[in-house]
């Protein structure tokens, strides 16, 4: 799905104010996904938090890895602003205003690259892990989650017996991001995947939670312009037929993956079929 990168950014910016106070499902999720760089040995010089948001996981990764340089990079310059304001006095972050999509790090200069729920608003997976692995130093590591194809799948259900319009992101599944992690050039890709489910008392508060992080529809042939009534009372009739124990539930579908930028380089798959084998030079 083709997303609409000013709404993203225009979202997420308006929402840095208040995201922290309602953003209890990213707090869960960016646990777990710093609870996995136990299982492995690494000491990192320079760590990557791509989507840093208000900046939680890059002061984490500040507090595991002491003697690392952490960066910190998201699209919204006011969700940096707010991490900024909510670093620490000593050690604190770099800072940097980007697109994942054409990462402004030069070849060869991160050794560990995390990205928090933030892969599902970019246009091509592909694109965003060649640009990971172009950043990787060889032998570095990717740890990654996004949202898969069941996110939200009760307001997707329920749109669908309104319109056949794209009131939800459609989210690539984990095969889909296995395939293209290979197809980047990184090895030995795992993704693995789990529900979890928020609940509500009612639809404007389901609503309203998804407001506050910034995580509208930005799908660039989203419904624009007013609901009318009749569709916006049939929507949340819908809604209220998969009510369960007296609260309406919000299914998130998280994607867990991890992979390596391999020691020596290795051929890669274009999106067109070919295959790209490199050849070091070496200097004479």
């Amino acid at each position: 799905m083709k997303f609409d990168k000013r709404q993203i950014r225009r979202a997420f910016g308006r929402a840095a104010g208040r995201y922290d106070a309602t953003a209890v499902l990213q707090r869960e999720i960016g646990d777990r996904l710093l609870e996995r760089l136990d299982y492995v040995r690494l000491e990192p010089r320079t760590v990557l938090d791509l989507g840093t948001g208000t900046g939680r996981l890059a002061q984490a990764l500040l507090r595991r890895y002491r003697g690392a340089r952490v960066v910190g990079l998201d699209i919204a310059l006011p969700m940096l602003a707010e991490a900024r304001r909510r670093g620490g006095w000593f050690r604190r972050p770099a800072l940097v205003c980007g697109d994942m999509e054409r990462l402004p790090f030069a070849d060869d200069s991160a050794d560990l690259i995390l990205s928090g729920l933030t892969l599902q608003w970019c246009q091509d997976a592909r694109a965003v892990f060649a640009e990971f692995a172009r950043v990787l130093r060889p032998g570095g590591a990717l740890f990654f989650t996004t949202f898969g194809p069941d996110t939200l799948k009760e307001l997707r259900q329920s749109w669908a017996e309104v319109d056949d319009r794209p009131h939800v992101a459609d989210f690539a599944d984990m095969h889909e991001l296995g395939d293209a992690l290979l197809a980047a050039g990184l090895a030995q890709p795992v993704m693995d995947r789990e529900d979890l489910v928020l609940t509500y008392r009612d639809l404007p508060a389901l609503l309203r939670d998804i407001r506050d992080i910034g995580a509208h529809n930005a799908a660039a042939g989203r419904p624009r312009g007013l609901t009318g009534k009749g569709r916006w009372r049939a929507f949340t009739e819908a809604c209220e037929r998969r009510r369960r124990d007296g609260v309406l539930p919000a299914t998130y579908e998280v994607l867990y993956g991890h992979a390596w930028a391999p020691e020596e380089p290795v051929q890669r798959r274009e999106p067109d079929g070919s295959v790209v084998v490199p050849f070091p030079v070496k200097p004479r």
